[in-house]
């Protein structure tokens, strides 16, 4: 009597699960199955989205993101985790844990550069994004939100008020040359008419994909995104005429 063959389970499925929180506590966060993508940008418009920003928070990803990623070691006849997440979030492993169905996983610290807490920085951008500061009860899932057919999230356009200048600063590292611009953006900014504006620090050593999007070759750069036509001032930043011409109507 011919007998069946025993029956095979499959091993359990790996992923990779990236979350980003907000300084208030807000959290997106995504689970991928496939590991496509590493998500960064989707998150950042994701947030931009639904707290209404002018812009993505890409600032945001070296100092309050966690990722974790799980696969089968075959030899090992088990599945392995890597978790990993900045100080500023390992306050969240128990909610990390739930939302990625990990158990008891211990998540380890990873230290980013020490440039990203400078108060300096850190206080332009509690400047241009108070809504981050505040904690709105937001977790969202973004692998089950805005699928489109690659299975990637579709970002929307930009939320930002037409009359409102929208600026990227384009730099190179953070160092004493970068204090000293932002210090003379903000006072030329603050008396200009042009009034409320929202200007984002790019460090092109973090995100060069930013930068080749925007055909970025030198830095600094000062990149007049809205409103059209785009617009650069690349050097000569500690010139406030110069700054103001770069804001100019015509």
């Amino acid at each position: 009597m011919a007998t069946s063959p025993p029956e095979t389970t499959a091993p359990p499925a790996g992923f990779k699960g990236i979350a980003l929180f907000t300084p208030g506590g807000d959290l997106v966060y995504c689970r991928d199955a496939q590991k496509r993508a590493q998500w960064h940008v989707n998150l950042c418009a994701a947030l931009q989205e639904y707290l209404t920003l002018s812009a993505p928070p890409h600032f945001l990803v070296p100092s309050h993101s966690a990722t974790v990623d799980c696969w089968w070691d075959a030899q090992a006849q088990r599945l392995q985790t890597v978790a990993e997440a900045s100080p500023a979030v390992l306050r969240y492993q128990v909610l990390l844990n739930s939302l990625f169905d990990l158990g008891d996983v211990e998540w380890q610290p990873v230290y980013p550069n020490t440039d990203v807490h400078n108060p300096a920085v850190m206080a332009t951008y509690q400047e241009q994004f108070p809504e981050l500061w505040v904690d709105h009860d937001l977790v969202l899932d973004v692998s089950q939100h805005r699928m489109g057919i690659t299975g990637t999230v579709e970002p929307s356009l930009p939320l930002h008020h037409s009359h409102d200048p929208m600026l990227r600063l384009f730099v190179s590292g953070h160092s004493a040359l970068t204090e000293h611009i932002l210090k003379v953006l903000q006072e030329v900014l603050e008396t200009s008419r042009h009034r409320p504006y929202s200007l984002k620090v790019i460090d092109v050593s973090k995100h060069p994909e930013q930068a080749e999007a925007d055909q970025i070759s030198a830095t600094p750069t000062l990149v007049r995104v809205w409103p059209e036509p785009m617009r650069r001032l690349v050097g000569d930043l500690d010139n406030p005429q110069a700054i103001l011409g770069l804001l100019a109507d015509h």
